[in-house]
């Protein structure tokens, strides 16, 4: 296996650059470029130098020997300063060293997965807590990260192994007396542990967590749809006049709102006839927008709107747009009703993701989850053992998908490929 290195620190400039190794040449890599290996584990102070003896930088060194390090292998890090001459003199030092080569993003992290330190599930974790933006979906992927689901799924192993052991049992000694037949409640048991699985499976989605909350402002042209947007994404993103059609296309803008992720969605005002080719686009594109939405904002007619819309009287300071009973009157424009709405909202949007320190299933780990469960129902109404024994057979295998333990090239790489150059 090649040794890789990669700056593992934010994009220079910076204050201090991070230079990762991990291989099985760690200790050569820093034996050319800083002339020694350090005592593991104590940062050192070492002098960085080109294959020439050229001075490059003045800086630390670390050394972690595998398998106790992130990656299981040897690992070495390089703290220079952050200046991108310096990382790049540093990173040339190393690429001349043979057997080194520069990391494709991810391969880190790959390499803890492939020596296992980490499972499957907790690098799905890792990849989301690179990416998260809020409060809520860091303390969803620190969840992730640290366990949560795979202490969860190796439970669940488990139960599925004691039952295969007892199915084992009768098919092995059927002609014993005291393991002729299954233990009572065997059945039951295993349909409550399915509906457990079911609850897991079915609780709010990471898609929402990270993609956010999803919430459509839909109604008539010139109805206050887009200064609405503009008021509960605190921008200007959207224009407004009072020319009717003035929205042609969907526009959408991510914001956190109480540490929630929300995404907005303005679009083309609805109404049957337009002569005008291009409003009519707008106008497919919104009714379509209004089966994506977790939640609809209608300032339409009162009682018009799609089902399970939120009735909103949006210019209550203009005469003829009143509501008889609205769950809300506002005015984008003088900001009456604004807070209390986005209060609201945030409340609901909250309910509809994880708690905080929750874990958030993805839809490849509510697949197999949901497959653990039909197999485990299934086998709680079998009557033959030796199908009941394929049946947790197959549930098994669906806790082993999950945590990695049966992972697919395609299914690592795309994990994987989420990751930066360094992680």
């Amino acid at each position: 296996m090649e040794t890789i290195f990669a700056l593992s620190s934010g994009a220079p400039p910076a204050g201090i650059g991070i230079i990762r190794i991990t291989g099985p040449l760690v200790r050569e890599a820093l034996t050319a470029v800083a002339g020694r290996v350090p005592q593991a584990r104590r940062a050192e102070r070492a002098k960085f130098c080109a294959a020439g003896g050229e001075v490059l930088d003045d800086g630390l060194m670390l050394f972690f020997a595998g398998p106790n390090s992130v990656t299981g292998e040897d690992l070495g890090e390089l703290h220079c300063h952050g200046g991108r001459a310096v990382i790049a003199a540093i990173e040339q030092a190393l690429a001349k060293v043979h057997g080194c080569r520069p990391a494709h993003p991810g391969e880190f992290t790959r390499r803890a997965f492939a020596n296992g330190r980490i499972d499957l599930a907790e690098a799905e974790g890792l990849a989301d807590l690179l990416s998260a933006e809020t409060e809520l979906q860091r303390r969803s992927a620190m969840a992730m990260a640290g366990g949560e689901l795979s202490r969860k799924a190796e439970a669940w192993r488990e139960r599925i192994l004691l039952a295969s052991a007892q199915l084992e049992a009768v098919l092995d000694f059927e002609d014993e007396d005291d393991v002729s037949t299954l233990p009572k409640g065997f059945g039951d048991g295993l349909r409550v542990f399915a509906e457990e699985l079911d609850d897991f499976a079915n609780a709010p989605h990471a898609e929402t967590l990270k993609e956010g909350y999803r919430v459509a402002i839909a109604g008539p042209p010139n109805a206050g749809k887009s200064t609405l947007f503009n008021a509960l994404t605190d921008s200007a993103a959207a224009i407004t006049a009072d020319v009717a059609g003035t929205t042609r296309d969907v526009l959408e803008k991510p914001v956190a709102l109480g540490g929630a992720p929300f995404t907005f969605v303005d679009m083309a005002g609805l109404r049957d006839e337009t002569t005008d080719q291009i409003e009519a686009i707008g106008i497919a594109r919104a009714e379509g927008e209004l089966g994506k939405a977790d939640l609809i904002l209608w300032l339409g007619d009162e009682g018009e709107g799609p089902a399970g819309s939120w009735e909103i009287a949006a210019q209550c300071d203009r005469e003829g747009f009143a509501k008889a009973k609205p769950l809300f009157r506002l005015s984008a424009k003088t900001g009456e009703g604004i807070a209390e709405l986005r209060s609201v909202l945030i409340a609901h949007g909250r309910d509809a993701m994880p708690g905080p320190g929750e874990a958030a299933l993805n839809k490849r780990q509510r697949v197999l989850i949901g497959q653990a469960a039909r197999a485990v129902r299934a086998c709680a109404g079998q009557a033959d053992p030796l199908l009941a024994a394929e049946d947790l057979r197959v549930a098994r295998t669906s806790f082993d998908a999950l945590l990695g333990r049966t992972a697919t090239e395609d299914v690592l790489d795309a994990l994987f490929g989420r990751f930066c150059i360094g992680k």
